[in-house]
């Protein structure tokens, strides 16, 4: 079950001189409750000791952990949920070799992809890039707001907006339908993490 309204996306590059798991911590204790480990270029072995050491940073805060693309890891470290990108691995195939419960998310980048991902059985999907973020260049130019809406518009499972949101466009991504949003720099490369949480706690209405 989909319970949270922010989704925190970790890069290791992002965090301002930090550590991820260090960046992750402060803002699991400012309230964060659904992060994501993303680090895509990583081995499966070191994604493993990564997700390990960001899981005792953590400690019995537990927020739903979920790990982008790698099965294994997410198996290995009982992780929450996984994250599929738009081209991997069908959702039907992850649920099958995925213990039951486990949360399924789909990155998404258009309508059609957004409502093929309900149709495989994703539990949540994240829709962008929303406006205009270096992190999201190669996904294309952005969707928009109106972009957003149609999207969100077309499915009935979650829509989390992703992609140069801050604090001060949530609004307008929540009323186009978005169930919450997802940011990575708007919170890891800020130099007062726990500040950056409570603006997007108090834009949200609550993490």
């Amino acid at each position: 079950m989909v319970d949270f309204r922010f989704y925190l996306i970790g890069d290791r590059t992002r965090c301002a001189g930090r550590s991820l798991a260090s960046a992750l911590g402060q803002a699991c204790r400012a309230g964060v409750r659904a992060v994501q480990i993303r680090e895509k270029d990583l081995a499966t072995p070191d994604l493993l000791a990564l997700t390990r050491e960001v899981q005792t940073e953590l400690g019995s805060l537990r927020p739903v952990l979920t790990v982008n693309s790698n099965l294994e890891v997410a198996a290995a470290c009982r992780a929450g949920g996984v994250h599929l990108p738009e081209s991997g691995m069908p959702v039907r195939e992850a649920r099958a070799a995925l213990p039951a419960g486990i949360l399924i998310g789909r990155s998404t980048h258009g309508k059609d992809s957004a409502r093929a991902a309900e149709a495989e059985g994703a539990d949540f999907v994240t829709f962008g890039p929303v406006y205009d973020t270096p992190s999201k260049a190669g996904y294309g130019p952005p969707q928009g707001i109106q972009g957003l809406a149609e999207a969100a518009g077309s499915v009935t499972i979650p829509v989390f907006a992703l992609g140069g949101v801050t604090p001060g466009r949530t609004r307008a991504c929540l009323e186009a339908g978005a169930s919450g949003v997802a940011a990575i720099s708007a919170v890891l490369s800020q130099s007062d993490i726990p500040e950056a949480v409570k603006k997007f706690e108090k834009a949200l209405g609550g993490l």
